[in-house]
């Protein structure tokens, strides 16, 4: 009887159910994608390996490091694998055709990360071609590269255009794993660098080192800092985590402002519905007066208020967890390659739920309070 009841009430002011339904689902996805966003931005840090390093210069990226600084690392106790990689930066067509371009040392950099899945002919084929490149699924979907394109990019950090033939398209081994980045030999940039500028030749943006064992991370980072101590390129060591964090943290006011604005949604969607599960309660002083004449208690009618509030609160949720999915997908297609990852994950499902029904639960508390309190005489006398 109680669950006829409450689906009678739902549904017996359609329109503003509906408006209250609707509100819901917006507030419930907009804080679906807005938690994708921030889980977007520290995608880098989380699907890092625990047993890889990164070594810098202690200065700034912006300094490279010596080439001569890869046989000391490898010879440190606990150094399993060493490769290198530069941070390219050129544009593709125009600038705002953003991708990661790295120039690495592509036979052990592909063997430090069994992440990027590459065929074994093409990987061959990259290894092969001194102009070749391998890029990620998603940065091919993008822009429409294919196996044996040439493209061309115009260098900023390393001016001229520069050409790289497609001899490899990668996937992740998992959904963390970032599949938008280009990847290219850093022997084509360092004997073109001998010819054009021969001072930036011979150096590398940065050192990847994978460890024996993770346990001793934090033993081989010094190790590997007092290598270098007081040499003209001092070195940091972080792991790999670490490392992307750095960025991560150059952005952290816009992470925390997100955060607050998919609270903020869900705050104002709780008022209002707050507000309605109230005006329903005021309009129906007189039947909940009834019910009481009849013998139900107030437990009775405060489940009547609280079920009404979870059913268009749970109808709300629902609809907006089902549109995540489509407009995730949108939204990451739209952006391109700025989020590498973009993934709704279990996490967000289940805070979209768990906000869903915390609005169902909140927004009946004080109006399902006052309809138990009401007295049967003065409910039953405004219906004369």
């Amino acid at each position: 009887m109680r669950l006829i009841l409450i689906l009678r009430n739902v549904f017996r002011h359609k329109l503003r159910t509906l408006l209250t339904v609707v509100g819901l689902t917006v507030a419930v996805l907009a804080f679906g994608l807005l938690s994708t966003v921030v889980e977007a931005w520290y995608a880098g840090a989380e699907g890092a390996s625990s047993a890889r390093l990164v070594v810098r210069n202690s200065i700034s990226l912006v300094f490279p490091l010596p080439l001569t600084y890869r046989q000391k690392i490898r010879q440190i106790d606990g150094v399993r694998a060493i490769s290198t990689a530069n941070w390219f930066g050129g544009i593709y067509k125009e600038p705002k055709n953003f991708f990661p371009q790295f120039a690495v040392d592509a036979a052990s950099y592909l063997d430090l990360y069994p992440e990027y899945v590459l065929s074994e002919a093409e990987r061959k084929a990259f290894l092969l071609d001194r102009k070749g490149a391998v890029v990620g699924s998603k940065l091919a979907a993008t822009y429409g590269f294919r196996i044996g394109d040439t493209v061309t990019l115009k260098g900023t950090i390393f001016p001229g255009q520069w050409e790289f033939v497609i001899r490899g398209i990668y996937s992740g081994r998992d959904a963390k794993t970032d599949v938008s980045q280009m990847l290219f030999h850093w022997d084509y940039l360092n004997e073109t660098l001998k010819a054009r500028s021969p001072r930036r030749a011979n150096t590398v943006g940065v050192y990847v080192v994978e460890v024996s064992d993770p346990a001793r991370v934090a033993e081989i980072s010094r190790a590997i800092d007092a290598e270098f101590r007081n040499s003209y390129a001092e070195t940091l060591t972080e792991t790999e985590k670490a490392f992307q964090l750095g960025f991560v943290s150059m952005t952290e006011a816009i992470v925390v402002a997100i955060r607050l604005v998919s609270y903020l949604v869900i705050f104002i969607i709780l008022a209002v519905m707050a507000n309605t599960m109230a005006m329903t309660v005021r309009e129906r002083t007189a039947e909940y007066a009834t019910l009481k004449a009849l013998g139900f208690g107030p437990a009775f009618i405060m489940g009547l208020i609280y079920g009404e509030a979870l059913a268009i609160a749970a109808l709300g949720g629902a609809l907006g967890i089902a549109l995540t999915f489509p407009l995730a997908e949108r939204f990451a297609s739209a952006m391109g390659s700025l989020f590498p990852v973009f993934v709704v994950s279990a996490q967000t499902l289940w805070l979209q739920a768990a906000c869903a029904l915390a609005v169902g639960l909140v927004s009946a508390l004080f109006p399902a309070r006052s309809a138990a309190r009401v007295r049967i005489v003065e409910g039953l006398r405004s219906v004369a």
